[in-house]
């Protein structure tokens, strides 16, 4: 049993990227994407204009429970890809302080539906250095 789980560890796929009409997973994913994940995933695919983004799956949790509270070695390096892939798409870049920075929304999800268990985070990535970029890039102090 312990061979066949770390067989699946190395070949599990923990994050799903969607965005540009793409979708690496689709709606029939809910168990595996969360409700949330794979209705972005669907709406993406079917080519509704969603923003792009990235899907950490729910068996990041299990693992991290089953794992002694950590997280799979490749996560944060899948994170980083997934990052890397919404800059493309966006053309612009997370954290950037010269121009438009990329602006990225954390969103809970899980197998079942959990209302209020985690806030939503809007505007990750926005801090003292970047909005001064935004204010200079929309000429909008107010908005940034």
């Amino acid at each position: 049993m312990a061979k066949a789980m770390k067989a699946l560890q190395k070949t599990s796929k923990y994050v799903y990227l969607f965005g540009n009409g793409k979708a690496d997973g689709d709606g029939s994913m809910k168990a595996l994407l969360g409700g949330k994940g794979a209705n972005l995933a669907e709406m993406s695919r079917i080519g509704l204009p969603v923003p792009p983004g990235f899907t950490i799956t729910t068996e990041v949790c299990t693992y991290y429970y089953d794992h002694k509270k950590s997280y799979p070695k490749e996560l944060q390096g899948l994170i980083k890809a997934g990052i890397t892939q919404i800059e493309k798409i966006m053309g612009t870049k997370f954290g950037d302080k010269k121009n438009v920075p990329l602006l990225v929304s954390v969103r809970s999800g899980s197998r079942e539906s959990m209302q209020g268990m985690i806030d939503t985070i809007l505007n990750l990535g926005l801090k003292e250095d970047t909005v001064l970029a935004l204010v200079a890039a929309t000429k909008n102090e107010r908005f940034a």
